[in-house]
């Protein structure tokens, strides 16, 4: 795809297809259509649709430009410790301060990079194999595939909601229920062009599921279960009712019981093998920082 934005009004003969339809011809494939949709990239008439939205003659589409794809690394990425492994898949319990691909700012020590040659599977060769993401601060388990059909399979299990992801976090004071769901559209913030916020002219549905797992003094640890998977997803939400992720420095306040970071920990994984149909039920216990964290909140 080209650095400039692509513009294509729709004709007579493909009124009435969906959007990544549409799409597929000039983008090169569906997938990649639905990748530039499901990453914001692009407007019908000005404004974000999902990817079975229907188009009419004469609207006018557009495509904004892929980020670059990031240079070759010149340094291999962190070792990882792997709770599981087997010859179709991997599940990692990625380090807080790594960045799962490379990105501008972040062009080495990625874990994308850590596990090239292990893994494959996807339409970009610099995050193969890579089915889900978490923020660089986040600490906690993610599943790459070794094989494409593996990884195809892996991303219908995460989009049908049958790939389990839970977190454990450390909120500021204590939710008034003991169970909650969060259903808010997250998008760009209207201002802060750092930040995602349920305040935003781009919305995309985001569905976040809590439960008090234990209150402190001043604060509640909560296990979290996400629907949807929105950039800083629980971190917008749990702000957004008025309990934001301890030691957050964008949507809460840094620093809380000596964090360096956001107490944020996906530390379960539950699903069933692609391949062999076996249930999987991995976990990660809390890192040694956010363990001190939570004894120095009365944890």
């Amino acid at each position: 795809m080209s650095t400039s934005s692509l513009r294509l009004t729709v004709p007579p003969e493909q009124s009435g297809l969906r959007l990544d339809q549409f799409l597929a011809g000039p983008l090169g494939s569906r997938a990649s259509a639905q990748s530039a949709i499901e990453n914001d990239r692009v407007r019908v008439n000005g404004r974000a649709r999902r990817k079975r939205q229907v188009i009419q003659e004469g609207d006018l589409v557009e495509v904004e430009p892929a980020a670059p794809t990031p240079a070759p690394a010149e340094a291999p990425g962190p070792e990882l410790r792997v709770p599981y492994e087997d010859e179709h898949l991997l599940v990692v319990d990625k380090p807080a301060g790594v960045v799962v691909h490379p990105a501008r700012g972040h062009p080495t020590g990625t874990l994308a990079q850590a596990l090239a040659g292990r893994v494959t599977g996807g339409e970009e060769s610099w995050r193969a194999g890579i089915v889900h993401r978490l923020d660089r601060d986040t600490s906690g388990l993610l599943v790459a595939a070794k094989e494409p059909h593996v990884h195809r399979a892996l991303k219908s299990l995460l989009a049908n909601r049958q790939l389990r992801r839970e977190y454990l976090a450390l909120v500021d004071g204590r939710p008034a229920a003991r169970t909650g769901t969060i259903e808010a559209p997250i998008g760009r913030d209207r201002r802060n062009r750092l930040k995602f916020s349920i305040d935003t002219d781009h919305p995309r549905a985001a569905r976040t599921h809590f439960e008090v797992d234990s209150t402190l003094p001043d604060a509640a640890l909560v296990r979290i279960v996400l629907d949807t998977g929105r950039t800083h997803q629980i971190r917008v939400h749990m702000a957004a009712i008025g309990h934001p992720v301890a030691g957050d420095p964008l949507y809460g306040f840094a620093g809380r019981y000596g964090l360096q970071r956001q107490f944020l920990h996906a530390h379960r994984l539950t699903f069933e093998h692609p391949v062999t149909g076996q249930p999987l039920d991995v976990r990660s216990p809390l890192p040694d920082d956010l363990a001190s964290a939570l004894k120095r909140a009365g944890g």
